[in-house]
């Protein structure tokens, strides 16, 4: 995976939550420094009035910067996460090309460079065209039946999709593979399987009528067809029209995104002998002995309606649709090590076309992307080790402890909740593990075979590698500790079934974290983020889970009513947002993060005013936390993207998730916001949570 941005930021169900930093320039935004005054904001046009922080705080606080920066033409988005995942990525790449020249590197990290220099080498590729995947296709070409079809597609399930960590519910492979601890049982790992088959985003992208989807429907066949013709692959029109109605009929029986996010409609667990009656017309137990999973006796099946569906279309689908199907897949899938007119075609229409990005990102982008994807662990060794000092990691800790300290005031002052709930929320803060800037125990890549100049082997041995990796938990004890993220993505993410939270290093840095900032801005940007992702374990997600991570509901029933009393209060202050006309905000689909980012705030703000105890306070104290603040959600989007997130995301775009300070009773003294401005709220209409 690319160091990608905070979507406190995020990535089937988002209760794991979390992650995604959007961000500017970081010359654009600089840090204040600990003495500072709030800086100059709310630049606009010449001859336009500045807004009002009480009409558009995220204008108010950043609209300098939104009329001066530009987006790069190979991103869909630019903001204070995009420019911090540029600058580590060029730190690492320079780590990368530096370990030829180093003796004493260690085995892995001359890995990670053969890995990286063979993706990067597209004269290499080019030259050998097609050849490498030759093997692939003549086994879907030598497919004789619907038996062989259930081997292949058992064969290609891969364990890469976490439904509560995730914004991706959907994977190219016919079923998503995750390895977890039991929803019921946290002492032992289990299977879940999840829908997929589909190459675009989401199943409204099939079905919605509107005249954009049907346009994009048009576009993505014709991706299709130009991805045959390119592979060389004849009738190429009349396959991508047969690909294209399977993957329809497959979105036909998908779950919607907000019912992926209730866990508890995914809390189905089928005994390997129930799959024949539940999801009769395919041969479940071939294909669970393909993919690696003979023996298991127990499933939990996230999207019982898509297995139904997906198991009737292997039966009633004529064959060589399916293999049509699977050679596309398999190229699609393939195109960051596949010559170069495939990968352009790729980025023509998934970058262009659905996110309105004008240019390809670089070779040596896309090479270290795929180098973080096969890798993670041991390219995160290197960037700490050279730009993590231990200090850094000793004051984020401190400051984790504090905010869960304000979390346990908040829950000891709220009065609508029994002593008997208060006691469990208690229990998850002191069960909760808080992995800081980088796992405990790194994983080793000793198995893993990287051959120089084999672009493609190395990238399908190191889905594989991962994939054993994952299958291999089933016959180990659950590690709470284990790690979700590498060291070196810029993002966070709050794990409910761990009952944990990973901050990696690269987001502890500044705009996020600046040891030379004041602890207003401080707390306001990364103080925010930290209680962004501690909230999850009491969102409407997370909430239902306890200390151990086991699914359990530990709520009065008077307080279970108040908190979705009040959770429904936020949805639809969110659904009132409209960023275009025709589309607004689904508060239901962005509950989960819009409660983070409420409670998180609102508990970093109890921490800063904490530090200030006994101590004189700057008059604009206040001023710069929820600057600091705003300026940390600093992101542009380009139109199709912003669109497409506002369908497919679990988060809300940045700039209305930096208007929950309208909740929050301190925000209205520090600018002065009165009633008549458009943010304005009544007390008695500021959702109040946690």
């Amino acid at each position: 995976m690319q160091a990608s941005v905070r979507s406190p930021r995020h990535t089937p169900l988002k209760i794991a939550l979390g992650l995604a930093l959007y961000g500017a320039a970081l010359s654009a935004a600089p840090a204040f420094a600990a003495a500072d005054s709030v800086p100059a904001v709310a630049g606009q046009p010449a001859g336009k009035a500045a807004p009002r922080a009480g009409d558009d705080f995220f204008d108010y606080v950043n609209g300098d910067w939104l009329n001066s920066v530009e987006i790069p033409a190979d991103r869909s988005n630019w903001g204070v996460g995009a420019a911090l995942v540029e600058d580590t990525n060029s730190r690492i790449v320079k780590l990368i090309e530096g370990v030829a020249a180093d003796p004493a590197a260690t085995a892995e990290a001359k890995k990670v460079a053969a890995y990286y220099a063979s993706a990067l080498d597209q004269d290499g590729i080019d030259a050998k065209g097609l050849a490498p995947l030759r093997a692939q296709l003549e086994l879907i070409d030598a497919i004789a039946d619907k038996a062989a079809l259930t081997r292949a597609l058992g064969a290609g399930l891969r364990a890469d999709v976490d439904p509560l960590n995730s914004t991706d519910f959907f994977t190219e492979n016919l079923f998503g593979l995750w390895i977890a601890q039991g929803l019921q049982d946290p002492a032992h790992n289990r299977p879940y399987l999840l829908q997929g088959g589909l190459g675009l985003p989401d199943r409204a992208y099939y079905l919605d009528a509107k005249p954009a989807m049907a346009k994009l429907r048009a576009q993505y066949l014709a991706h299709i067809a130009a991805t045959f013709k390119l592979a060389g692959i004849d009738r190429a029109d009349e396959r991508a029209a047969r690909v294209f109605a399977l993957e329809r009929k497959i979105a036909a029986t998908h779950a919607t995104r907000e019912d992926s996010a209730d866990v508890l409609k995914a809390n189905n667990n089928w005994r390997a002998a129930d799959f024949a009656r539940k999801a009769p017309g395919l041969d479940w137990n071939a294909l669970f002995a393909s993919a690696g999973l003979a023996g298991q006796d127990s499933f939990i099946v996230w999207h019982p309606s898509a297995m139904r569906g997906a198991a009737a279309l292997v039966g009633s689908v004529p064959l060589e649709t399916w293999k049509d199907f699977l050679r596309f897949h398999q190229i699609n899938h393939a195109h960051t090590v596949l010559p170069k007119a495939l990968a352009d075609q790729h980025f023509a229409f998934y970058g262009q076309t659905l996110t309105g990005t004008p240019q390809q990102p670089l070779r040596w982008k896309r090479a270290l992307a795929a180098v973080n994807e096969a890798m993670p662990d041991a390219v995160g060794q290197l960037y700490v080790a050279r730009y993590f000092p231990p200090q850094a990691k000793l004051r984020l800790q401190e400051m984790v402890g504090k905010i869960v300290d304000a979390f346990h005031h908040r829950i000891d002052q709220l009065n609508w909740m029994a002593p008997a709930t208060k006691a469990e929320a208690h229990a998850k803060l002191k069960t909760l593990y808080v992995g800081v800037a980088y796992p405990d125990h790194w994983r080793s890549y000793d198995t893993l075979e990287v051959a120089p100049g084999d672009a493609l082997g190395n990238f399908q041995r190191a889905e594989q590698f991962h994939t054993r990796q994952q299958l291999a938990k089933l016959a180990q004890p659950v590690d709470r500790t284990q790690w979700a993220m590498p060291a070196q993505l810029v993002n966070a993410v709050n794990l409910p079934m761990q009952n944990a939270l990973n901050f990696p290093a690269a987001i502890l840095q500044a705009p996020y974290f600046d040891p030379a900032a004041s602890d207003a801005v401080n707390y306001g940007g990364i103080g925010a983020t930290i209680g962004h992702e501690i909230s999850h374990s009491f969102d409407d997600q997370g909430a239902q889970f306890d200390a151990q991570g086991r699914l359990r509901d530990w709520w009065t029933k008077a307080d279970g009513a108040h908190f979705k009393q009040a959770s429904a209060a936020l949805a639809k202050q969110y659904s009132a947002y409209k960023p275009f006309p025709d589309l607004a905000i689904n508060g239901q689909q962005t509950l989960s993060e819009n409660l983070a980012d409420l409670a998180g705030l609102a508990a970093a703000y109890d921490a800063y005013r904490a530090t200030l105890r006994d101590k004189p306070v700057q008059a604009d104290a206040d001023q710069q936390f929820f600057v600091g603040y705003a300026m940390s959600w600093r992101e542009k989007m380009r139109e199709p993207a912003l669109r497409q997130g506002i369908l497919t995301d679990g988060h809300s775009p940045d700039k209305w998730r930096t208007a929950t300070v309208r909740n929050l009773d301190a925000w209205y003294p520090a600018f002065d916001v009165q009633p008549g401005q458009t943010l304005y709220l009544a007390p008695k209409e500021r959702v109040r949570v946690w």
